[in-house]
């Protein structure tokens, strides 16, 4: 009998049950990386209650041996140098192959960087159970979550811990700091290269949204398509609904109203869903143009491949594309308008004298109109539509 317990452990189960505890101790894990480092501490989306938050700190410590502080520094250094020289594990700097499989190191290297611990670490918990356990003894949770799987699970535990322990490194450091920055469709343009990798964040607690994520890095929900489910979202809404969590701030979504007048109140609607005006932008004018242009050389351009140079931020071309963009809009006038047109748009809501940013849009609008380029008045006669979300 006692032998029995020291090869089977103090728990017996069917092998699909030894496969549910693994699942459900990798999903919890997965939900406080999202909810507890990424959404809250990283970028004050949301608070969660002190229990729930403490709960999560000790789930990772105790599974993964994740230090809070050090994660959200690497995090926050991320999105400061995204796809940058300094970014602590992009794949435009570092190489794909590199990030998915050897994404862990490059956690680890930036993690002990004092100066981005320093800089980007500000604000995390500074408790005694952190100063004096998890910070100063991360890796005495990993075994202690060892011996506890030994003695309820025997000989399966050693499957049953490296699964947990593979689980992070490679979803996390691999997947989606890798994958998703090279493979999966783009919502939003931006100087980043971050993908949704799919529109449905199941497996990874919403993470997969992750170029949503990086348009709108502050809101605690990273579905913004109709079409589009974040499973760390679902779960907000769980806990918000019992008093456990508390949201601060989510993504915008556009307004519009039966207006014909082009004032501060549109100004201040457009900068606010920039992100998704110069996303309409794209599917209303860039594409339409770009359709048009591929009928007159169907034998050198396809309108998607036009669409994508013209659409994707100039940051993220290769030298090849801007050359064969460069040389589109050279044979293409109203390809060389379109992007002109985009530009000058998004300045004009930058502008900090408002006043004269109304009178910019205005003027805008007027040469779009004058533009001969159907869409582009299409476009334009719908931006004096857009309103700030009721209060």
């Amino acid at each position: 009998m006692f032998e029995s317990e020291l090869l089977y452990g103090l728990v017996r189960l069917p092998w699909w049950g030894y496969a549910l505890v693994v699942y459900g101790g990798i999903q919890v894990m997965f939900l406080g990386i999202t909810l507890f480092l990424h959404r809250e501490q990283s970028h004050g989306a949301l608070a969660l209650h002190p229990a729930l938050r403490h709960f999560f700190r000790f789930w990772l410590w105790f599974c993964s041996g994740t230090v809070t502080k050090e994660w959200v520094a690497v995090h926050r250094r991320h999105h400061a140098y995204s796809d940058q020289p300094g970014d602590p594990h992009s794949p435009v700097v570092f190489g794909l192959k590199k990030v998915v499989l050897e994404g862990y190191e490059l956690y680890v290297e930036g993690a002990r960087n004092q100066e981005i611990l320093t800089n980007y670490g500000k604000g995390t918990p500074d408790d005694w159970i952190e100063r004096n356990l998890y910070s100063r003894f991360p890796k005495v949770g990993i075994v202690l979550f060892s011996l506890v799987h030994v003695a309820l699970f025997g000989i399966f535990s050693i499957l049953m811990v490296a699964l947990q322990l593979v689980a992070q490194p490679f979803f996390a450091a691999g997947i989606i700091n890798g994958v998703g920055h090279a493979w999966g469709y783009r919502s939003y343009e931006m100087a980043s290269t971050a993908t949704n990798i799919i529109p449905w964040g199941l497996f990874i607690a919403g993470e997969e949204l992750h170029n949503n994520h990086h348009a709108f890095p502050w809101s605690a929900r990273f579905s913004l398509q109709k079409w589009e489910f974040d499973m760390g979202w679902l779960f907000i809404c769980i806990f918000s609904a019992v008093g456990l969590c508390k949201v601060k701030r989510v993504a915008p979504r556009p307004h519009f109203a039966k207006k014909v007048e082009l004032d501060v109140e549109t100004l201040q609607a457009l900068f606010t869903n920039r992100m998704h005006v110069l996303r309409d932008y794209g599917r209303r004018v860039v594409k339409p143009v770009a359709r048009e242009v591929a009928k007159r050389e169907p034998d050198v351009v396809s309108s998607s491949w036009v669409s994508k140079l013209l659409i994707r931020h100039p940051a993220t071309l290769s030298e090849d594309a801007r050359r064969a963009l460069k040389g589109l809009m050279a044979r293409h006038k109203e390809l060389q308008s379109v992007q002109e047109f985009r530009e000058r748009l998004s300045q004009a809501w930058n502008d900090s004298n408002q006043a004269r940013a109304v009178e910019r849009l205005r003027e805008w609008c007027a040469q779009a109109e004058a533009s001969g380029i159907r869409a582009l008045r299409e476009f334009a006669s719908r931006l004096p539509a857009y309103v700030r979300a009721p209060a």
